[in-house]
């Protein structure tokens, strides 16, 4: 494989807080992986070099960032060197305030993750997705306010698309409140939609990209082969039909295996894994600050971690940049739209 020479960290967006290029997702946690397990794989991702922890309220009802806490609690030392996001947004009761972005509802979520992490301050705050119910004046205000008071440093967002994105951070300017830092978008190989309007988007703005599902549900780490059925321990092999990632619906695409045929063999030259190909394409990518890692196990993470040593060649990247090209309407985003936005002097450079 061969070496980057490159120190794998990266502005926290637009702040000046410095995070690894690659962060511990942890939804997994309390789930998937049990307690012990969980401490394991954040042990081995601060031994790699990491420092960026992604969590959320909602992860296990609130058992992800209990787990994390109790880690942090038992290494206070390391602690001071970890920076921690978690997210709030989705209900964690039954009433109809127990969800959205409303102060009401976050300032409840806030002290709560705060108290379940065992700490005064999270780095990270960011609202888990879009809530059309409440006026955006009013959870900006909040998050500005929670800056203020010193319990959270930054905040961004999960799942806006461009629009709410750029709303954000024109409200945020107009009031003179503080600015959202990052945004958290699916994004991979085989799903790329947001560089149609988020990344410039989040570029215009300065804000980081933090992808999530940067592996597409595990078919970018190889493990599946076309026209076979997943079977086993996998998130498809016990769920078929899950999600996004469905197997029927990216088997019978055409576009899923010449990505993924492409990845293959590039990481054969490597002596790489297709997950580190995936990882190192992602990573190189414009806005991209920390792709978040979602491992269950001790040697999917030391796998993934495996990716910020592997260093693409310009043809590889394009190679893999026109394989997983997204489908696109010819008009804005084709290439007639494409065309018409184009301007250049006659003549000119």
């Amino acid at each position: 494989m061969t070496a980057t020479g490159i120190t794998p960290y990266r502005t926290l967006g637009r702040s000046g807080a410095v995070v690894f290029e690659q962060a511990l997702g942890t939804m997994t946690f309390g789930k998937e992986a049990d307690e012990a397990t969980s401490h394991a794989l954040i042990d081995a991702y601060l031994a790699a070099g990491g420092n960026f922890l992604d969590t959320a309220d909602v992860y296990s009802q609130g058992a992800s960032e209990e787990i994390i806490g109790r880690w942090l609690a038992a290494h206070p030392t390391e602690a001071q060197q970890v920076v921690i996001a978690t997210k709030g947004r989705f209900p964690m009761g039954t009433g109809p305030n127990d969800l959205g972005t409303s102060r009401r509802h976050l300032r409840t979520a806030l002290d709560d993750s705060l108290r379940r992490l065992g700490v005064e301050h999270i780095d990270l705050y960011q609202l888990h997705a879009w809530d059309a119910l409440t006026p955006l004046e009013e959870t900006l205000r909040f998050l500005d306010d929670a800056v203020s008071a010193g319990k959270i440093g930054y905040y961004g967002s999960s799942n806006f698309t461009g629009w709410q994105l750029t709303k954000a951070v024109h409200v945020a300017e107009r009031h003179g409140w503080a600015l959202p830092a990052t945004l958290q978008p699916q994004y991979s190989l085989l799903v790329r939609g947001i560089e149609h309007e988020i990344v410039p988007a989040s570029l215009d703005a300065g804000i980081g990209l933090l992808p999530w599902s940067p592996l597409g549900g595990g078919w970018l780490s190889g493990k599946y082969e076309r026209d076979v059925p997943p079977t086993g321990a996998t998130r498809l092999g016990e769920n078929p039909q899950r999600g996004m990632e469905a197997w029927r619906k990216r088997n019978d695409s055409e576009r899923t295996w010449q990505v993924l045929n492409a990845v293959a063999e590039i990481a054969a030259a490597h002596g790489a894994s297709p997950s580190q190909v995936s990882l190192a394409w992602l990573g190189a990518q414009p806005g991209v600050t920390s792709v978040i890692l979602g491992a269950r196990s001790l040697e999917q993470l030391q796998d993934n971690l495996g990716a910020v040593q592997l260093q693409l060649t310009a043809d590889e990247l394009t190679r893999l940049t026109e394989a997983s090209a997204p489908e696109a309407e010819d008009y804005p985003y084709g290439a007639p739209g494409a065309a018409q936005r184009h301007r250049k002097i006659e003549g000119g450079r």
